[in-house]
């Protein structure tokens, strides 16, 4: 497939030599500030907010290819990172309206893409919570909505990273009983936004099992969803299903957890193009720096949190250069 001009040099901007995305995440809000707030035992201020991102940006962008920022506390961070990473910023608010169902996404108020794009965004990222068992009703308004977004990128010729996330209204969505549904929630949101129509132009999506319950892996934690070679069919028959690169998202898995995961997906030999990994990066800092403030922080993101990136980036040996899907010398003509 070719791609326009803008959107190919975005996605070489947020990639590495190789083709391949290995991107940290730093763009949580409102958890964030939940777990900065209980660590600390009091309110936490944007300040604090923002020196926890450049705190992240600068310690471990010079071992990512780009970093996920968000544009309500991330603009300082973003100045702040290596000169070898690229940007991509978030443009959906944190979290969803729990009084309405369907957890429908809603976008920033003060941003557009055109707006995201001069503050120097080299893509636009959007959290989308998405399962094939909501009503029609509810996943249509979602399907307009990605298309809305789709074509607002394609306008402003800057690639779109889609981030749906699974769910379960009611339900234990750490539990044995959703790790059953979770690799049909995640292979059929994959089928969907492959679709040309929503313009997404990279996928960024959970594994398609739930590490703890594949026996016979460190991590699992003694209930069974699915053998050792299950999980491997599974993560199979979600890659098939994609026409467009995707990457894996660490969904607040410890380091050990998603490392593992990686390892499980090169041995699928299913062809992953990266990464966007975020607390299983940083997320053990976080009482360090509520607890014992900026210089403690920084000193450990320079050992654990770079020793923690770089876990990941070892096991990206085995993603494929998403090149292979998108000709980096092709562009549209008259794009």
């Amino acid at each position: 497939m070719k791609l326009s001009p803008g959107k190919l040099a975005g996605l070489k901007k947020v990639s590495n030599e190789r083709g391949v995305i290995a991107a940290a995440a730093m763009d949580q809000r409102g958890s964030l500030q939940k777990s900065l707030a209980k660590e600390k035992g009091g309110a936490v201020s944007d300040a604090m907010m923002e020196e926890f991102k450049t705190l992240v940006t600068e310690v471990l962008t010079p071992h990512a290819s780009a970093i996920l920022l968000d544009p309500e506390w991330g603009l300082p961070a973003s100045k702040r990172r290596a000169k070898n990473a690229g940007l991509l910023l978030a443009y959906e608010k944190t979290g969803y309206d729990a009084n309405t169902p369907g957890r429908l996404g809603d976008l920033l108020d003060l941003w557009s893409v055109r707006r995201l794009k001069e503050v120097g965004a080299d893509c636009i990222k959007i959290l989308l919570y998405y399962t094939p068992y909501d009503s029609k009703d509810i996943n249509e308004k979602k399907h307009a909505w990605v298309e809305r977004l789709g074509d607002e990128c394609r306008a402003n010729d800057i690639p779109f990273f889609l981030e749906f996330v699974g769910y379960e209204d009611g339900a234990d969505e750490k539990g044995l009983e959703y790790a059953k549904k979770k690799p049909h929630i995640v292979k059929e949101s994959m089928r969907e936004f492959s679709k040309d129509r929503y313009g997404v132009d990279v996928l960024k999506v959970e594994v398609p099992v739930n590490m703890k319950f594949v026996e016979g892996t460190k991590s699992y934690a003694g209930q069974k969803a699915y053998s050792k070679k299950e999980a491997v069919d599974l993560f199979h028959q979600a890659a098939a299903v994609a026409t467009k690169p995707f990457i894996y998202l660490s969904a607040g898995v410890s380091n050990n957890e998603f490392t593992e995961t990686l390892e499980l997906a090169a041995e699928t030999g299913v062809k992953f193009n990266g990464v966007l990994c975020g607390r299983a990066t940083w997320k053990d800092g976080i009482a360090i720096y509520a607890k014992q403030g900026a210089p403690a922080f920084r000193s450990w993101l320079e050992t654990e949190g770079v020793k923690n990136i770089n876990n990941v980036n070892d096991r990206l040996k085995a993603a494929t250069s998403w090149h292979s899907i998108y000709d980096p010398e092709a562009t549209l003509v008259g794009a």
